[in-house]
Formats: structure tokens, C-alpha cells, sequence
């Protein structure tokens, strides 16, 4: 197999309005480059689409352009974004670029870049009478690798993937994850005969002819994982605030099992939180086996039928009670965390100086639980957190065999939630900002 790729010089400066068809048309056959044959690939810059197109903005200030194209921003560092365009794009600054186009104004990426690549193959095959495929390029910087590449953002009447899975390699084992990003490949190519600085916005490829198919339905959409696949979908900043807003007390979990792993990950988490004199007073009873859960949850459930009723309660409000802890009786998974201050906790002969010493230490451990369960959420598990071990910490302490000096600060039931979290009524800071 050869291939053969070649710029198309002579196009000129595109305006808004102009057909590109008719430019690329002109440029095609002329001059000693060789005209468009059937199963010729173009890989076109998308500034020169977005020029005929008229997507040149005039705008003082790039920050607003990026803000009306952007839905979601990926991570940030000083004055550059990382963000989700509209057209379902990672990458930075929304494609919105200041360069190659006059001062004052900045250039958007086309409307809807397969469209625009649909567009010109149509009025290629009527100006020139051949059937070509089209990859519309932008240029994109990848995660944990040095400098930018041109990557595909439109296709048309071109394979987009190639799919090898079920497949065998040279050595006979079998393919189960391989898909090859040929549009952008093919973008990647015709960058380097176009380059970023030659005033060669587009190049043709030749003898790919099996990889075009004027029928096929493939745009480059089908590049665009969807984000419950994708592993790397948030930023660092990003991946906190998601984890955190999208924290909820889920009550129901499936009967999946919970990847203990997981939750030592999510331990490990919560003891980086803040706490007085350099201390470390958190400690964290894992219930792994359905017999110590067993063992925790009837000894908590019988001094509990002995408080209601010492209370005065009646039989039938006890039962209904009851069934309050059948969250924790429910959950694959269950996180006892505890608090011991014996080693750090400073005597004063003042309550209200020792009462403040208690405090922050309950304050230390309510920071170590949010981290704990925060960090749970970005593992993409379910936690509620159920204070009912802190009614009877001598109860619990028995049932699980712990120190005297650790003091049970309630339950974290664990799991996959069973239905979709529901969404929180919106809170406004302000609301709950007082400024002096």
C-alpha cells in the first residue's frame, strides 16, 4: 500500500460567502497538482469553513466568545480552559481563536462542522464530477502528551473508526478493545503537508479509496465518547466541585457487591481532613461481612426497642421506628467511624475552654466523614450517612469489639444506588452569606 499527500496551494484568502467547493475546485488540477480523483480524501482547515460561513465575531473581549460557547469547563489554570463546547468538544478555549483573522475579532468553529463537510463533497461531485471523501481538522492538545495535533471535528463519506474488535492481532489474540480513530489519523496526516503557518489550509490524500464510502452514515459525532465510558471525562477542580454538588444521601442500593478497595481508597481520602494540634483522632471500623453488620445492627436494634420503651412509646410506634434502620440493614457495605481525642485532647480547668476542645475535635471528625463520603461519590458509590451508633456508643463498642476511648460517630451505609440520585432544589450562596 502507498499513499500519496499533497497541499492544494492557490486558495485564497476566504471570505464570508465564498463557496469553497468553487476555490478548492480552482486550485485542483492546476499548476502541476494533480486534479481530484474518485476516492480522494480532503482534509480542509476548519478556519477556511468557518470564514465561508461566517463565523467571524467581532469581539474586544475572546473571554465572552468562549463563554457563549462553552456548556462545561473542564479544568482551568490561570487564564486557559479546558471546557466542553457545544458541539460536545474537550478542548481549549471552545475552539474560539484569535489568530488568522483581522484584529478585533475572533473566529468560531463552524455551526455544525458535518454538515459543512457534507456540504462540500455534494458541491464538489456537481462542480467537478467525482465523489470524494471530507475531514474538516482542528487542532487540539492532548492530555499527558506534549504539543498539539490536528484531530477531525467533521467528516463526510469517509470511515470515521475502524473497528477491530473480534479480530486477532498478527499472533492470533484476540481483539477486544482496539478502534481506531482513523478520521482523526487522516486529519493528523494532512496536517503535515498543510502545516499551522504555510497558508495551506487544505491537502488531499490519495490511495485510502477503501476507506471512503459515499454512503456511509459515519460523521465525526461517531469520535465523541459518551461520557458515561469516558474515564478521564473531569478536570482535577472540576472532579471536586462534580463530586461534591453531586453528593446525595442515597437510602437504596442494588445488591451489587462493594469493591472494598474502593472504600480504602475513600479512607484514605477522608484522614487528610484538618484537625487540632496535628492529630490524626479519626478511625474508621470497616464492616466487610454480612455477620459483623448482622452482629452491630441486632444489638443496636434491641437497646433501641428498650429506650422507646422505657420512653413510653407503644409497640405499634416502636415498630415503625424500627424500620428506619433498614437503610443500614439494606446496605452491601458499612463504614463505623469513630473518634478518639485521648491521645491529643488537652485537660483545662475552664468548661468553656475544655467544651471548645471537644468541639473541634467533633468538628475535625465531621470534616473526615464529608471527605469520606464526597470520595465515595467520585468512586461511584451510594452513601448515606446514619447517626444512630452515636445513641448507643457502649452498645456498639461491645458489638464490634472497639477501645473504650473511641467513640462512634454514627454509620456509613455504602452501595450502588438502586435509582437515580433526584435533584437538589437549587440553593443560592448568597442565601447563606453574611458580610461584615
Amino acid at each position: 500500500m502507498s499513499i500519496h499527500l499533497w497541499p492544494l496551494p492557490g486558495i485564497p484568502e476566504v471570505r464570508p460567502g465564498d463557496s469553497l467547493a468553487a476555490l478548492i475546485a480552482g486550485a485542483a488540477g492546476t499548476g502541476g497538482v494533480p486534479a481530484l480523483a474518485d476516492g480522494d480524501i480532503l482534509v480542509v482547515t476548519s478556519k477556511i469553513v468557518s470564514k465561508a460561513e461566517g463565523r467571524i465575531l467581532e469581539a474586544d473581549d475572546r473571554e465572552a466568545a468562549i463563554d457563549a460557547e462553552t456548556v462545561r469547563v473542564i479544568a482551568r489554570r490561570g487564564t486557559t480552559r479546558i471546557v466542553e463546547s457545544r458541539h460536545g468538544f474537550v478542548m481549549a478555549a471552545a475552539g474560539v481563536d484569535a489568530s488568522n483573522t483581522p484584529k478585533g475579532t475572533v473566529l468560531l468553529l463552524p455551526e455544525d462542522p458535518d454538515a459543512s463537510a457534507a456540504r462540500l463533497r455534494r458541491e464538489l461531485r456537481e462542480l467537478l464530477s467525482v465523489d470524494v471523501g471530507v475531514v474538516i481538522t482542528d487542532t487540539f492538545g492532548r492530555p499527558w502528551r506534549e504539543g498539539v495535533t490536528d484531530v477531525a471535528i467533521g467528516a463526510s463519506g469517509v470511515a470515521v473508526l475502524d473497528d477491530l474488535r473480534g479480530g486477532t492481532d498478527t499472533h492470533g489474540n484476540p481483539l477486544g478493545m482496539t478502534i481506531t480513530a482513523l478520521a482523526d489519523e487522516l486529519a493528523a496526516a494532512g496536517d503535515l503537508v498543510k502545516g499551522k503557518t504555510a497558508g495551506l489550509p487544505v491537502a488531499v490524500l490519495r490511495g485510502l479509496a477503501h476507506r471512503t464510502d459515499p454512503d456511509t452514515p459515519q460523521t465525526a459525532r461517531a469520535l465523541l465518547r459518551d461520557p458515561s465510558l469516558d474515564m478521564f471525562r473531569l478536570g482535577t477542580s472540576e472532579a471536586i466541585r462534580e463530586a461534591v454538588t453531586q453528593r446525595r444521601t442515597v437510602r437504596e442500593f442494588t445488591t451489587e457487591p462493594v469493591d472494598p478497595a474502593a472504600v480504602r481508597r475513600a479512607v484514605a481520602a477522608a484522614i487528610t481532613a484538618p484537625a487540632p494540634h496535628h492529630s490524626t483522632p479519626w478511625r474508621f471500623v470497616l464492616l466487610e461481612t454480612p455477620e459483623s453488620r448482622r452482629k452491630l445492627l441486632d444489638a443496636m436494634r434491641e437497646q433501641w426497642i428498650t429506650d422507646l420503651r422505657a420512653d413510653g412509646k407503644t409497640e405499634e410506634s416502636i415498630t415503625k421506628r424500627l424500620r428506619r434502620g433498614d437503610v443500614l440493614r439494606n446496605a452491601p457495605y458499612l463504614v463505623v467511624p469513630c473518634l478518639t481525642t485521648t491521645e491529643w485532647a488537652h485537660p483545662y480547668p475552664d468548661p468553656r475552654r475544655s467544651g471548645a476542645e471537644a468541639e473541634m475535635f467533633t468538628v475535625a471528625m465531621g470534616a473526615a466523614v464529608q471527605n469520606l463520603l464526597v470520595a465515595l461519590t467520585a468512586e461511584g458509590l451510594g452513601s448515606a450517612w446514619i447517626s444512630s451508633t452515636m445513641f448507643c456508643r457502649d452498645t456498639t463498642r461491645a458489638a464490634l469489639d472497639l477501645p473504650a476511648d473511641w467513640s462512634p460517630m454514627g454509620t456509613v451505609a455504602i452501595g450502588h444506588p438502586a435509582t437515580p440520585a433526584k435533584p437538589r432544589p437549587p440553593r443560592e450562596a448568597d442565601d447563606f452569606v453574611v458580610t461584615r
